[in-house]
């Protein structure tokens, strides 16, 4: 169930509009976090807001967006809105994402990194199971342009 993005929360937060300045801001998020860069590849991001102090954050997209992660041959589903709480290392109560496996969607709630040096990124879904996949497979590289 998502938090609901009342004006209370929002007055609280840095709030943004814009793909282009939702997309930058998300991505300085999970490095803030010591994230994967590619770790929520949404597309036209209408909202974002990052409330600091507790660590809550949403995302709001025009319509849900399935992406694959080529590196893995796996595909995600994210909903118009992705909603969580960010702290180093993870990303936990976070709803609108769900993983295909098989033949079946199911439900992300949290994703951590207990060890960086092991370069795997862990994603347990509400019943406690988790899979490990390498961290390198959510990466993107950035755009390097000389000026």
């Amino acid at each position: 169930m998502s938090v609901v993005v009342t004006e209370d929360v929002r007055r609280r937060a840095e709030v943004y509009e814009g793909d282009e300045i939702c997309q930058e801001k998300l991505k300085e998020m999970l490095k803030e976090i010591c994230l994967p860069n590619g770790l929520l590849p949404l597309k036209d991001i209408h909202e974002c807001g990052y409330h600091r102090d507790n660590g809550f954050f949403w995302l709001k997209q025009n319509k849900s967006y399935t992406h694959k992660f080529h590196k893995l041959g796996k595909q995600v589903s994210y909903a118009p809105e992705v909603t969580g709480y960010a702290q180093k290392g993870k990303i936990t109560k976070i709803t609108g994402v769900k993983s295909k496996q098989l033949m079946i969607w199911i439900t992300v709630s949290d994703i951590y990194v207990d060890d960086p040096s092991t370069d795997k990124i862990t994603f347990q879904v509400p019943t406690g199971q988790s899979k490990q996949y390498p961290i390198s497979a959510f990466h993107i590289e950035e755009d390097t342009k000389e000026i």
